[in-house]
């Protein structure tokens, strides 16, 4: 990225590192449990909406796209070129919007509101929201077209937000969906007419179908008839990691801005925490390989179960909602769309592109940095640095230490005010009891022995338990990735140099852009960052030349790159696995069943305890790594692709994984 675009970036991305004040947090099932739920369901729902227009039917917005100059420019243009009649054409356009459309109704909406809510209040304690972020929205809603940012950790996610935009009188949004959904028998349906529309996973370059979608999307959201809400990250995050974002219907939502059809467009990023993941040991099992169950009506039936189970509480926070014209003022102009006719494809001009993708960025740093952490996900990080067991007063001491580290760099802690913390602990405890238990004073992680010469199957157990306890501690390291960083690459270094230090944050940042969001361009600002809240800490002293670890920050510095280790010591048996192992040519699916199979070989034999290494989220991700680093090369190939090491390239980076794992204690200066 060019030193002009990075300063933008900079300006774009400006995080307030300081401490800062967030809203109040309401619990919506307070009153649900004390009133009825038809009453509830049945209410007057008059929603404000866009500039007080009335809302439009579905069949007015099809026909709309339908007769829009840009399908009709697309089937006009097929048309000539594959020797078909406009009506045919025509007919397949129609098609896909009977396929794709919403069809909200008031009856659907009202059936869910009543559902919801008996469901919500069997598995949740508390559903938390920030009313304040709602008042903003509501007022966003009126000036503006507004699309919805949410992050994406369950199926739950969606529901949810329908559901609190209901219960606060808000304009329900129109949802983009994936097809599996439109598969479930009733339920898809269901989905449809609640304001669900569906879209295919790929285009596969099928361009009736891409202006057909756009369109749609574009027409909902010029006219303000709903908000239009999408995941940026594309499918439910795996890891409780925010995944890096997709760019496509982000792309279409801000063209009407671009195109000045629009005044401005409210995007508004939306934080959605759980104390307790519903699908955390789904996502485990997937991540080890076993396949994801079909969605169907038959499985949510059987699902039924989880409803006897406790999943704590929620925490939904609406972000203050941002315009896209602040964000574009001097940075995009948009006179080059004056000089094409609106209807005719535009393809994205490098400056646009590069927008997108900032903007993309700043919103998912947005949303994880309204993220509320939990005390488990405090207890999960302490625990997974001492397995097999530790001492339950040895784990509140060390978590109560932890919170303070958190609260010191800015984490947004909930933290119960009303219990001691032997209590607060024991009650994560209690919840997660699934993953963990309290033996004769010792706290296990379920599965877990660490033993040489396990089994497969005990291999595969203990993967799972500390692959689910893995997920909350990587919500941690959504705050403390930064400085954690700083310490891995004071600990590689074994310099005081601050030069050195920098090239290797820079280094590791660039290695793990696929794990963690980075804003693009930024990376010394990154450094700089994480910097400043070590020396908060009192953890390193900084001086023009050098970076110097005080005594007393020892032990965090420590903490912080054992934080780390699964990462560093996963990529270190990837690159050893890629560098001894491949002789030839390999698609990704090999590629994961080979390294699948060497790290079992490695846990069973107990030549490592780093069982995340056989995740296939870190193992995609690493790949994607070594391509990025130009040492693993990436080829098209008629059925899909395929990858070749550099052996003589690869060498040097496994070398550097190999020689520098180790946690070790920091070189420290007395100051």
């Amino acid at each position: 990225m060019a030193a002009g675009s990075s300063r933008l970036g900079a300006a774009m991305y400006s995080k307030e590192l300081a401490s800062k004040k967030r809203d109040e947090f309401e619990d919506i099932l307070e009153e649900r449990r004390q009133s009825s739920d038809l009453r509830y369901a049945m209410k007057c729902y008059t929603p404000v909406i866009y500039k007080g227009l009335s809302a439009c039917k579905p069949s007015a917005i099809k026909d709309s796209v339908l007769q829009s100059e840009q399908v009709q420019y697309v089937i006009k243009q097929l048309s000539k070129e594959m020797g078909e009649s406009t009506d045919i054409i025509q007919e397949e356009a129609i098609e896909i919007l009977d396929e794709m459309g919403h069809n909200l109704h008031i009856g659907a909406i009202r059936f869910f509101a009543f559902s919801l809510s008996k469901i919500f209040k069997r598995l949740f304690q508390k559903v938390c929201v920030n009313e304040e972020g709602i008042q903003k929205l509501q007022q966003a809603i009126q000036e503006h077209p507004v699309v919805l940012l949410p992050s994406h950790r369950s199926y739950i996610d969606f529901l949810m937000l329908s559901y609190l935009l209901y219960t606060y009188d808000l304009a329900l949004p129109v949802i983009a969906a994936g097809m599996d959904f439109l598969g479930m028998k009733i339920v898809g349906e269901l989905l449809r007419r609640s304001g669900a529309f569906f879209m295919r996973r790929t285009f596969g370059g099928n361009r009736l179908y891409w202006a057909v979608f756009a369109e749609y999307v574009k027409t909902i959201l010029r006219n303000g008839y709903a908000p239009i809400e999408f995941f940026l990250e594309g499918t439910r995050s795996r890891t409780a990691k925010t995944l890096t974002p997709k760019f496509g219907l982000l792309s279409i939502v801000m063209e009407p801005f671009f195109k000045r059809e629009v005044f401005d467009t409210y995007l508004v990023p939306i934080s959605i925490s759980y104390e307790r993941i519903l699908e955390e040991s789904l996502y485990a099992y997937e991540l080890l390989g076993v396949p994801k169950p079909k969605e169907s009506t038959s499985g949510l039936l059987k699902a039924r179960k989880i409803l006897s189970d406790n999943f704590g509480s929620i925490h939904v926070y609406f972000g203050q909602p941002v315009s896209l014209r602040t964000l574009a003022s001097g940075r995009i102009d948009r006179c080059p769309y004056r000089l094409v006719p609106r209807h005719l494809p535009q393809r994205l001009s490098e400056d646009i592109q590069e927008f997108v993708t900032d903007v993309a960025y700043k919103m998912e740093l947005l949303q994880i940095e309204n993220m509320v952490l939990s005390p488990w996900i405090l207890i999960a990080s302490v625990l997974l640095q001492n397995l097999p067991a530790i001492d339950f007063e040895l784990l509140v001491e060390k978590t109560l230490w932890l919170k303070g580290l958190t609260q010191a760099f800015g984490g947004f802690l909930e933290w119960p005010d009303n219990l001691c913390a032997n209590k607060t602990v024991t009650s994560s405890l209690s919840l997660h009891s699934n993953i963990v238990s309290l033996v004769n004073g010792q706290v296990v992680l379920n599965d877990v022995r660490l033993e040489d010469g396990a089994t497969e199957e005990l291999v595969f157990k203990q993967a799972l338990s500390i692959l689910m306890c893995g997920a909350y501690r990587n919500q941690l390291l959504n705050v403390f990735v930064r400085p954690s960083l700083v310490a891995v690459a004071l600990q590689m270094t074994q310099s005081f140099r601050k030069e050195e230090i920098c090239s290797c944050f820079i280094f590791l940042r660039d290695i793990f852009s696929d794990e963690f969001i980075f804003f693009p361009g930024i990376a010394l600002k990154d450094f700089e960052e994480g910097c400043f809240l070590l020396t908060k800490c009192d953890v390193i002293q900084v001086t023009p030349q050098e970076i110097l670890v005080t005594e007393r920050g020892n032990s965090v510095a420590v903490f912080l790159a054992a934080l780390f280790r699964p990462f560093m010591e996963g990529y270190q048996i990837i690159s050893r696995f890629l560098s001894k192992e491949t002789k030839e040519a390999f698609t990704e699916k090999q590629f994961i069943l080979g390294i699948r199979n060497f790290a079992f070989q490695l846990l069973q034999t107990g030549s490592t305890q780093c069982y995340e290494v056989l995740s296939s989220d870190l193992q995609k991700n690493a790949l994607a790594a070594f391509v990025r680093l130009d040492v693993v090369k990436k080829m098209k190939t008629t059925n899909g692709f395929t990858y070749t090491v550099n052996k003589e390239a690869f060498n040097k980076i496994a070398k550097m994984f190999d020689s520098q794992i180790p946690i070790r204690k920091l070189v420290t200066a007395r100051l």
